[in-house]
């Protein structure tokens, strides 16, 4: 039995040993597709910082703009930064609005946060910024220069009539409407006046006579008889068009008309005024029959006109002197509070006009949205000069301070506007360390206007600085229709600005470079809302564009 089991043994073995010979094993391969052999290269480079000399990273920043809560959080953006970056800014947290409270007191509790976290770990922060006309407390700034009230006489206007007038309360109380199939109701968040919040829209089908579609806002009791009321609101549609508003007896529809206003495709202001004839008014409403289209009302305020009100407008020079106090001392409390650890600030941000480069910007003859204050229309051009002034006043002496803005590659005018009010600037003894360029561009801008700003910055002998670099991908191209070709010139590009930087800047008049967007903007942003203009994914994987700036940083 046992060599029978040893014959059956040998036997199989040689079958197995046979099988083997015809039928050899092959080494299992597969190509690697090119894109994830392409991604294992982008990963193999080191952290940006990294490929900067010692001596030149003592010295040159570069940074990273981030929101203040995906720092301080520490999340994945905090250790992208940390990591990759000797410099951060944050977009929004260390400006007016966001600082200045109702009463016009600072509140610096998140900007001490900021400053404890940047310097546990190590890296510096910039400050952005201490005087420009958005993200401003307008409210507050407004207020201060309102007209004096004669005490006991009380104020030109009474109580504004619309209550939820702004519709943050996401419904359509006390509204409501007919006619011609329209429709009415509450707008979705963002759509509101300024791209924000909520707003009433009004849609009409088809042209019919103007009172066949309406919007109604039903009161308890009349309007005062003899009264003059003032209607003012935010208003755009969809096309181009018409509509009106009155005061109106909603039993015989007699009424006192505001009369009609223009609706464009853009937000605008309509302030209109009536006096009542009777007593008997109690509804106010719109009339849209002869608009096809949707309108949207936003910020509505319907006021009488009190009688017995006394008010002193203050007088321009009384203005001046207000304001330039609250300059004072908003620069002042932030550059006090962040001294020991900021070294460098954006003071005066975006000052010159697009259409005239060689101007200062102005609010006056715009509708402002509810952020926006120009501090040059009660300071006048000198503006800047105090805001330089106490930001040196108040700082270290070895600060770097710089007046930033945006277009100075694709206007090689606002360039020259900007060095000219740099030199008026200096002019009236105040003293500018640099300039920032911020270089919001695509992959289609023009390198040889690139080249001549460079060169036109560099012959002022101040500090330049990229500020807020990001480059899209042209033509408004979002990551969803993005081509592997797209992305490559976009490597070229991030490669070229920063070599042109080196190459042009003369080494002791480099600041450094703040990429503004580190990673691809999600279609929900305010910034460039979709488009693939970062370093990194949404998902923080490494882009062609990481090898660009890592190649161009090698060795400088």
């Amino acid at each position: 039995m046992k060599n029978l089991y040893k014959i059956a043994l040998s036997l199989t073995l040689s079958m197995i040993m046979a099988s083997c010979a015809k039928h050899e094993l092959r080494d299992f391969y597969v190509e690697k597709p090119a894109s994830f052999s392409n991604q294992e290269i982008i990963d193999a480079y080191q952290p940006l910082k990294t490929y900067l000399k010692e001596e030149t990273l003592s010295n040159f920043k570069f940074g990273v703009a981030l929101s203040l809560s995906e720092y301080v959080s520490k999340g994945v953006k905090y250790r992208l930064a940390n990591t990759n970056f000797n410099e951060i800014v944050l977009g929004y947290e260390m400006k007016h609005g966001a600082v200045v409270q109702a009463d016009g007191k600072l509140d610096l509790i998140n900007v001490k946060t900021l400053l404890a976290t940047a310097k546990s770990a190590g890296i510096s922060v910039y400050g952005h910024t201490l005087c420009w006309h958005a993200n401003q407390n307008a409210t507050y700034l407004n207020s201060i220069i309102a007209p004096t009230v004669i005490p006991g006489q009380g104020p030109a206007l009474e109580e504004n009539l619309i209550a939820n007038s702004n519709f943050e309360t996401g419904n359509t109380s006390n509204w409501g409407g007919w006619g011609n199939g329209s429709q009415r109701g509450i707008s979705a968040n963002g759509q509101g006046y300024g791209g924000t919040g909520y707003c009433l829209y009004m849609t009409n089908p088809s042209p019919v006579n103007p009172w066949e579609a309406q919007t109604a806002y039903d009161f308890s009791t009349a309007f005062q008889n003899e009264s003059t009321y003032k209607l003012k609101f935010y208003v755009k549609g969809t096309v181009a068009g018409a509509a009106s508003a009155a005061m109106q007896n909603p039993v015989n529809y007699s009424g006192d008309d505001f009369g009609s206003f223009d609706v464009t495709t853009d937000w605008q202001l309509v302030e209109l005024e009536k006096k009542t004839t009777t007593g008997d008014r109690k509804r106010f409403l719109f009339s849209f029959g002869g608009y096809k289209g949707t309108i949207y009302i936003d910020n509505i305020s319907l006021q009488r006109v009190n009688p017995n009100s006394g008010e002193i407008p203050k007088t321009p020079e009384e203005k001046k002197t207000i304001i330039t106090g609250a300059l004072r001392q908003f620069i002042s409390g932030m550059v006090d509070t962040c001294k020991s650890y900021v070294k460098a600030w954006d003071v005066v941000n975006e000052p010159m006009d697009d259409g005239r480069p060689a101007e200062l910007k102005t609010g006056l003859g715009k509708t402002l949205a509810a952020d926006e204050f120009y501090w040059q229309d009660y300071m006048g051009k000198d503006y800047a000069v105090e805001a330089f002034k106490t930001a040196r006043e108040h700082g270290n002496a070895g600060d770097k301070l710089f007046i930033n803005d945006y277009n100075l590659e694709y206007s090689l005018d606002k360039c020259r506007g900007l060095i000219a009010y740099v030199e008026y600037i200096e002019s009236k003894g105040a003293r500018v360390d640099g300039i920032g360029t911020q270089m919001h561009i695509d992959i289609n801008s023009d390198k040889d206007k690139i080249v001549q700003m460079f060169t036109m910055l560099a012959a002022t002998g101040k500090l330049i600085k990229i500020s807020e670099l990001d480059i899209g991908l042209g033509n408004n191209t979002k990551t969803t229709n993005a081509t592997a070709e797209q992305y490559e010139a976009q490597k070229v590009m991030y490669k070229y600005i920063i070599d042109k930087y080196f190459e042009i800047i003369p080494a002791n008049q480099r600041y450094g470079i703040t990429i503004w967007s580190p990673t691809d903007s999600p279609a929900s942003s305010s910034w460039r809302a979709g488009e693939p203009i970062g370093l990194w994914t949404e998902g923080y994987t490494r882009k062609p564009a990481y090898v660009g700036v890592a190649e161009a940083l090698k060795g400088k």
